[in-house]
């Protein structure tokens, strides 16, 4: 059975009956849970954090310090609350144009304000250098909101407009290379692609005037050291702008490098 103790708290029992302590705080009419802790105190101190953080406005993400017992995600929820009166479960502040989803105090993204109903319902994760988020049981690279592949490589692949990479606003990305195994140059001041395979080490299949070639190229590679015998799972390139028959033509046509045609298992 749950009982009050101090403002705020609320004190239950886990399915294996050690005592937990929940503290809750209403602001503007909404009840916010703000975690459950192993002892009372601990969560009266989080409910009084809350209450201070609620009513003190000089206080800002920037106050933040790590002796702090509340959660350094709801500590955002409840800033945002606050100044923006809009109150979201996730890490996120409001700006004018854009927000920013804040992962640790000192590591925030910024995204378009358009990203907000998706961020709202969907937490980014980081391991490493890499940012997902858990999606219908999958896990999805936030960069696969961008149509950027998870074999992608900054700078060569994608870029940063402004060498932040911490800024996922649409403005502020370039994909360079849509598909696997194209990679776009620059020749004679023109822009072109070159499709490389990768078996045991790297084969250049040949250099295009187009990144849809390149990309039908690399299929075409994949298909003819497969039925060769090499046995490597090759993942194709789908290029959505082509009709199948435009698609057939530019693969029959195509020439590649006769390397590829030697390469044994």
């Amino acid at each position: 059975m749950k009982s009050r103790k101090s403002t705020g708290v609320y004190c239950t029992t886990l399915k294996d009956g050690t005592p937990s302590y929940r503290a809750s705080i209403t602001y503007g009419g909404k009840h916010i849970s703000l975690g459950s802790f192993e002892s009372e105190k601990k969560a009266a101190m989080v409910f009084r954090e809350a209450s201070r953080i609620l009513k003190d406005c000089s206080i800002s993400l920037s106050s933040y310090k790590e002796t702090m017992l509340i959660p350094f995600d709801k500590y955002v929820c409840l800033i945002n609350y606050r100044d923006k009166g809009m109150y979201i479960p996730n890490p996120i502040y409001l700006e004018k144009s854009y927000f920013t989803y804040h992962l640790e105090p000192d590591y925030a993204l910024k995204f378009d304000i358009e990203d907000l109903f998706y961020y709202s319902s969907h937490k980014i994760m980081k391991r490493g250098s890499h940012l997902f988020v858990a999606d219908y049981g999958s896990q999805l690279s936030v960069l696969q909101r961008y149509g950027i592949q998870s074999y992608a490589v900054e700078g060569r692949d994608y870029q940063f407009v402004n060498d932040d990479p911490t800024d996922f606003r649409y403005e502020n990305i370039i994909i360079l290379n849509r598909y696997r195994g194209v990679r776009q140059f620059a020749e004679k001041g023109f822009i072109r692609y070159k499709a490389v395979i990768h078996v045991r080490s790297n084969y250049v299949i040949g250099k295009y005037n187009s990144e849809a070639e390149a990309a039908i190229a690399y299929n075409k590679a994949a298909d003819i050291l497969t039925r060769n015998g090499i046995k490597k799972n090759f993942q194709p390139n789908f290029v959505e702008d082509l009709s199948p028959s435009q698609y057939a033509d530019i693969y029959m046509k195509l020439k590649i490098s006769p390397r590829i045609e030697r390469v044994k298992p």
